[in-house]
């Protein structure tokens, strides 16, 4: 293909995707802030050569910036002084309009995205092939984004295997508050109510006695602290209003409960049963 990718940031996300386009006969260009991580990754064919300079990356066509949500933006300043003005950026944020509002005014080649793939692991030992096949990729242009931009992610997109969806980055938002936001909360706050049993004896019964329910309920809730307070930050409107509307949600089951009204309880978790795989079809 012939394509020169530039990863800023070796991590899983942007070590998977360096393996994969390398796979594909992209030539790839990464660029780390520690020279360990430029090693590994060329000696585990992450990338083709791997620099701790963003000059690295002057012949780049298309880059992907792969690091925490809060260094995109200063990272993208940092960057544009090397590349060509023809240059397409993209990121991998989980959270787009607070990112497309602050790059668009001086960065007309950036387009977001967002791959909705990964693992409980992190770092460039994790990064794995074919994470994204199958797996939802979002792209978030608006009225000002290029059309050459949209068409060159889209083939870059296609090539590592990825199911391509377009919407706004206000969209984006909302919808990954419900199904990706809201469960790292969530999650988080199952954790600490089950920490908040007051006898010892039964916080130990607890710990060993929890199965794969626990361990997939609870999985989001103990990730990466640092992401999740980012996530909160950048996507806090949407947030606040899934967790109310969650909120509003737990009180029905709890008034349902004090009441025992099973009828009004058992009516809720037949719709919940008929209607999840309208969200988990994809995935099974």
């Amino acid at each position: 293909m012939g394509t020169t990718v530039g990863i800023v940031g070796l991590g899983l996300i942007g070590g998977s995707l360096g393996l994969d386009l390398r796979s594909q006969g992209y030539r790839v260009i990464g660029v780390s802030r520690k020279r360990q991580t430029c090693q590994t990754a060329v000696l585990r064919k992450v990338a083709d050569e791997a620099s701790i300079h963003l000059s690295q990356l002057a012949t780049a066509e298309v880059i992907f910036i792969c690091t925490p949500i809060r260094a995109i933006a200063p990272t993208i300043a940092a960057l544009l002084p090397h590349l060509s003005p023809e240059a397409i950026v993209t990121d991998v944020g989980s959270v787009k309009t607070p990112i497309v509002e602050a790059i668009m005014p001086w960065c007309p080649n950036f387009l977001g995205g967002h791959p909705m793939a990964g693992t409980e692991s992190q770092g460039i030992d994790a990064a794995q092939r074919n994470l994204f096949v199958n797996t939802p990729y979002v792209l978030t242009p608006v009225e000002s984004t290029s059309t050459r931009a949209i068409a060159q992610l889209e083939e870059i997109i296609g090539a590592i295997g990825a199911r391509l969806y377009f919407c706004s980055p206000q969209q984006h938002d909302r919808a990954v508050a419900w199904i990706s936001h809201l469960p790292l909360l969530a999650s988080a706050g199952l954790i600490e109510s089950c920490l908040g049993e007051e006898e010892e004896e039964v916080l130990q019964l607890a710990q060993q006695f929890a199965g794969s329910g626990f361990r997939d309920t609870s999985r989001v809730g103990g990730g990466n602290p640092e992401l999740g307070v980012e996530i909160a930050r950048s996507n806090r409107e949407e947030i606040l209003r899934s967790l109310s509307r969650y909120r509003q949600n737990l009180d029905g089951l709890i008034t349902a409960i004090e009441q025992e009204d099973w009828q009004k309880l058992a009516a809720i978790l037949q719709h919940t049963e008929s209607e999840r795989k309208k969200f988990v079809a994809r995935s099974c």
